[in-house]
């Protein structure tokens, strides 16, 4: 029997990767045929992404598929959030696509809180503060004359698969990060759209996970050498993520990489005060269920570190780490290291002293940690749940100290794995729309058994 081929194109800020996957004697099975590198450039004074060169990579990944043996049945794009391309009545990209790294949304954000309060904001729809949310930055092109000539706006994913297809569809888990879906009708919200004053034609129907986008265009499946069907999966990377966690609905996770998603799975959004205060987020997931998160830098600041440092590698710098005593705090979540000129310099700044590179290290380790150890008490409080243990997922489940130092700061039972977690769970909504899974939960036990799932010992 002829094996069905899933490929899961997952772009992160620094990095994709092209992952085939199958199902094997109950397994899932994954192959990484691709990998490319990315990266946010300085252009006209902005920080945005080559969208041209994306999507060119996009294509190279389809090409090495085939080559190595592999011609996907099915395909599916996943991206970090809030980023999108605006088209022109022509269905062409209108110019740059911004990153949120870019400082552009700084006075947008007071802006629109002029139009309506953030404390409406979040009761509508649940999305925590970020300065980077879509809704601020569409309020900046609105300020600069682009939403004007705009006739479609879509996400990056939905970019993408508008380019492989001509099908334009709006994915629902990355929609609610833009902070214009309202949490309990699961659709754009129109009052917010309407007092911004953004077009309502921009903002299309949206669909979920498992949705067949279509097929690839004629021009694209000859240039790749076979065709197959897009298909969405939770096209927010984290929403992919969360959904291979081998965990029951409702308990804790960290979806560790460049930021950390502390959170759990909940049936309904949590748009209290508190949950405001303490800048919790209630993003979409399958079903219509919602993912109950706090955003932390998480390894950012590390990665910038190495990036400064250089020649020196991350196993070197954990070494480093773990032969220092903790000795300095910072507030991770802190707007002063979203994206500073240089992270060390920053660090250096927020203790007031000049830091080794040992003590620098340790320090964004012991910061780390204790905001999990804050969050997940707030977690705690806000769902009125106790967590016994955290599952920590993605590529920073492999940072050994990171998860040792969680545990013991948090004093919970922690897992870890899988390391590909986005994959995973980008491929599993693309097998349970094929009908080769069930749904989540038996997903979730196949995941179990194909994939390491370790205990951290401290």
């Amino acid at each position: 029997m002829k094996n069905t081929y899933y490929l899961a194109i997952d772009i992160g800020a620094s990095s994709g990767r092209h992952i085939v996957g199958r199902l094997e004697d109950g397994k899932i099975k994954l192959k990484e045929v691709y990998r490319f590198a990315n990266g946010a450039k300085h252009s006209g004074g902005h920080l945005v992404w080559n969208a041209a060169r994306l999507e060119r990579e996009v294509l190279n990944g389809l090409r090495a598929a085939a080559g190595q043996g592999y011609k996907p049945d099915f395909i599916g794009i996943d991206t970090w959030a809030v980023d999108y391309a605006l088209l022109d009545a022509d269905g062409e990209i209108m110019g740059d696509i911004y990153s949120y790294r870019d400082g552009r949304t700084q006075k947008a954000a007071e802006a629109v809180h002029r139009h309506v309060s953030f404390e409406q904001l979040y009761k509508t729809t649940g999305i925590q503060y970020q300065p980077f949310n879509t809704i601020y930055q569409l309020f900046a092109d609105k300020r600069g004359g682009k939403l004007e000539r705009a006739s479609c706006f879509l996400m990056l994913p939905d970019y993408l698969n508008y380019r492989l297809t001509g099908v334009k569809k709006q994915e629902y888990t990355n929609a609610t990060s833009t902070g214009m879906v309202n949490a309990l009708s699961h659709d754009w919200d129109g009052d917010i759209i309407d007092s911004l004053g953004y077009d309502r034609k921009l903002f299309g129907e949206l669909s979920q996970p498992g949705t067949v986008v279509g097929q690839l265009k004629k021009e694209v499946a000859d240039h790749v050498g076979y065709n197959a069907a897009v298909v969405l999966p939770a096209t927010h990377d984290t929403a992919s993520a969360v959904l291979a966690a081998p965990i029951e609905f409702g308990q804790a996770y960290i979806s560790s990489g460049t930021w950390s998603l502390l959170g759990a799975e909940q049936p309904f959004a949590h748009t209290d005060d508190e949950s405001r205060n303490a800048n919790y987020s209630n993003e979409g997931s399958v079903n219509f269920t919602f993912r109950y998160q706090k955003n932390i830098m998480g390894l950012w600041m590390l990665q910038s570190i190495k990036k400064e440092l250089g020649s020196v590698t991350f196993p070197e710098l954990i070494n480093l780490a773990r032969g220092k005593e903790k000795n300095y705090i910072v507030d991770v979540n802190d707007k002063r290291f979203l994206s500073p000129q240089s992270m060390i310099a920053e660090i250096n700044a927020a203790v007031g002293r000049e830091l080794g590179t040992a003590s620098l290290v340790r320090t964004v380790y012991d910061s780390l940690a204790l905001s999990y150890k804050q969050a997940i008490e707030e977690l705690e409080v806000n769902t009125g749940a106790v967590f016994d243990s955290i599952n920590i997922i993605g590529g920073g489940s492999r940072d050994g100290l990171l998860n040792e130092l969680t545990s013991k700061v948090t004093g919970k039972n922690v897992i870890t794995g899988p390391v590909e977690a986005t994959a995973t769970g980008n491929i599993i909504a693309q097998m349970i729309s094929a009908g080769e899974i069930k749904d989540i939960s038996a997903a979730r036990e196949i995941i179990k058994n194909s994939f390491e799932i370790s205990e951290v010992q401290v």
